[in-house]
């Protein structure tokens, strides 16, 4: 609609549209993450209300994440048939209505439909997937960047919505908690409705950073199925980078999104402190995971990425071995955010690009797909065995340490990954 008299404005001033769709998707990862993010500040609200224990509520949130992870394979597909825009702003509308929709919610199945289901499968078709196909499809140069910059949209969605839902819980009640995640959605979903374009090519652009000259190339006649992404798993899986890539993604997911994005302030609580201070500790870590993302991004176009998910990794587990003994004051939270937070999602840009290196530029939408899905399993795990060690032993540093642990584990597995990674032959049925 505004997207071609919008392009030819920014070109006459030499700016490429692929910006544009970089703040798009940047928007929309922002107001997906407030979503996820925002549940893990209701858990004490919701079970005070209705009375459910912390167990119970992180099983629909475990949901959440398994579907979160295990729709981003077949999002790719989506994308290819029904376009970048019709996608997004599907799954956006889904995230707005689960979030209004359980304000009104009175039995523990709303609580699974709402915020299990349809924010699970809405913030699916958004997630990581997406940044890897617009890096993938607009940018010639420049991919390690974009992709950090994208991803840093999870840490900034908290840095902004957090704080301020934690203070609205306490001041006025959760239900009005969810208004401005709600309102980011549908001004997101109205932004991509308007600005959103599929390719360069429909623009009658080539790729930002494409070659003097390069023709514009017009969008690849795929066949794609629902097998394709069964295709794809199957030729992955007969690589070692690709169990290497999905077993530290799953403990990566295990220790970011289902443990501490989930449970850090029921746990701060355990300690005495309010949620306020508790969602502004992971508003700190978001802040430097933000500049940790972006700068992760930058080094992955520069240096073996292998040493840089090592680095990331490592520093991960001790800080959350270290967690415990923190004493949980404001040195202590403020040291934990600062070298928790740096690595919190920095290890993405050097994944995406170790498995487009692997498996070509063409195939690596769908692969990351594979590869993420194992990231929000491991999420859906901690998610809810960390809910249930609480329930059974009513402390959280068991689950800490066994995070810690896995993050060491991690980072030595990296090393299984061979230097310099080998291109696979391209297949017929591919997605991007």
């Amino acid at each position: 609609m505004f997207a071609q008299p919008l392009s030819n404005w920014l070109h006459r001033r030499g700016l490429h549209y692929a910006w544009v769709i970089v703040t798009l998707t940047f928007v929309t990862g922002l107001s997906s993450a407030a979503a996820l993010g925002l549940p893990g500040a209701l858990l004490l609200p919701l079970s005070k209300e209705f009375g459910w224990d912390v167990e119970h509520i992180s099983s629909a949130l475990a949901l959440r994440f398994a579907l979160f992870g295990l729709i981003g394979p077949f999002a790719a597909i989506l994308m290819e048939r029904f376009g970048l825009r019709n996608v997004v702003v599907t799954a956006l509308t889904l995230v707005a209505a689960g979030m209004a929709l359980a304000t009104r919610m009175t039995q523990f199945w709303h609580l699974v439909l709402f915020w299990g289901i349809m924010l699970g499968i809405g913030s699916g078709l958004t997630a990581l997937v997406l940044s890897a196909v617009v890096s993938n499809r607009w940018f010639d140069s420049r991919r390690g960047l974009v992709v950090g910059l994208l991803t840093a949209a999870s840490a900034t969605g908290q840095l902004l919505f957090l704080p301020v839902g934690a203070w609205l819980v306490e001041r006025y009640g959760w239900r009005l908690a969810v208004a401005p995640v709600f309102a980011a959605c549908a001004l997101a979903a109205a932004a991509v409705y308007l600005l959103m374009r599929n390719r360069p090519s429909d623009l009658g652009l080539a790729p930002f950073g494409a070659a003097p000259g390069t023709p514009v190339a017009a969008a690849p006649a795929l066949r794609i199925t629902l097998a394709t992404p069964f295709a794809i798993l199957a030729e992955a899986a007969r690589h070692r980078v690709f169990w290497v890539l999905g077993g530290t993604f799953f403990i990566c997911g295990l220790s970011t999104n289902g443990l501490i994005q989930t449970h850090f302030i029921a746990l701060c609580g355990d300690a005495g402190l309010g949620a306020v201070p508790a969602a502004s500790v992971l508003a700190m870590m978001g802040a430097f995971d933000l500049v940790g993302t972006i700068a992760s991004g930058w080094l992955s176009d520069r240096y073996d990425n292998r040493k840089l998910l090592f680095i990331y990794y490592g520093l991960r587990g001790l800080s959350l071995l270290w967690l415990p003994y923190s004493e949980f004051t404001l040195y202590g939270l403020s040291l934990f955010a600062m070298f928790y937070g740096l690595d919190w999602i920095a290890t993405v840009p050097p994944t995406v690009r170790l498995a487009a290196t692997t498996f070509g530029k063409e195939k690596a939408g769908m692969v990351f797909g594979w590869i993420f899905a194992a990231h929000q399993l491991g999420a859906a795990v901690a998610a809810y065995g960390a809910g249930r060690v609480r329930t059974l032993l009513l402390t959280y540093d068991p689950a800490l340490w066994a995070a810690g642990a896995a993050c060491l584990m991690a980072a030595a597995a990296v090393w299984l990954i061979r230097r310099p990674a080998v291109v696979s032959a391209p297949v017929a049925a591919s997605a991007a």
